[in-house]
């Protein structure tokens, strides 16, 4: 068993060698009187954009680009109270790892919730993709403690990732509206196909997959080193 406050992160992801530099650089030249509490708070304000943005898409689609805004603030504050605890030498293990991840969970709660009441998306389909990020993240979670490895990416794929696949979704949506795509298929004859519900899903699917297989593995290991 380990400290669950003493880890080794590991995020390799595909726009990590962009955000990484970006963030010490963000850090650099945070204003002292800005702490990482501050931009936890941040994090969730962005989430609640989100749920906002989403919910008043009902009414005009031009509220996705607030909905798509949120995603940034989210990913600002998210991204930056553990980069400048780390860049300050301040950080307080316990209380950060707690607060951290109550945050990010409640966060994705708002965020997945107004997903799913924007008018083009399935509330079932986010919802299922909120399983999906949840279980996925119990599992990170855990091996936080059996193993003492934080993995936050996956597939080269991490929340940032995701986060630039919402984007796109709500690009879509606000230029091309409602789709319905029908697809003629010998056996079933024709099926008709949300392509953002199938983006949502594809997401879902993903972190599913990424849960299946990790769990599988690590439970492979973990019976050969426990015995």
């Amino acid at each position: 068993m380990n400290n669950p406050t003493n880890h080794t992160r590991v995020n390799d992801t595909l726009v990590g060698s962009l955000e990484r530099p970006a963030l010490n650089w963000l850090a650099v030249h945070t204003p002292k009187r800005v702490g990482p509490d501050i931009y936890t708070a941040i994090g969730v304000v962005g989430s609640i954009i989100i749920l906002v943005g989403y919910i008043l898409s009902r009414f005009h689609p031009g509220y996705f680009w607030l909905a798509s805004f949120g995603f940034f603030v989210n990913w600002y504050g998210d991204s930056m109270d553990g980069t400048l605890a780390r860049y300050r030498h301040i950080e307080r293990p316990i209380y950060g790892f707690f607060v951290d991840h109550i945050t990010d969970a409640f966060g994705q709660l708002l965020i997945f919730v107004g997903l799913g009441l924007s008018p083009y998306i399935s509330f079932n389909i986010a919802s299922l993709t909120l399983v999906a990020y949840l279980l996925m993240s119990v599992l990170v979670y855990i091996r936080i403690y059996l193993v003492g490895e934080f993995r936050i990416s996956y597939g080269m794929l991490g929340p940032t990732e995701a986060r630039v696949l919402a984007v796109l979704v709500n690009i879509a949506m606000f230029f091309f509206g409602y789709q319905i795509w029908h697809l003629k298929t010998s056996l079933l004859g024709i099926i008709d196909i949300n392509p953002y519900d199938m983006g949502v899903g594809v997401l879902g699917l993903l972190l599913l997959f990424f849960f299946l297989t990790t769990a599988w593995q690590e439970s492979i290991r973990l019976a050969k080193s426990d015995q």
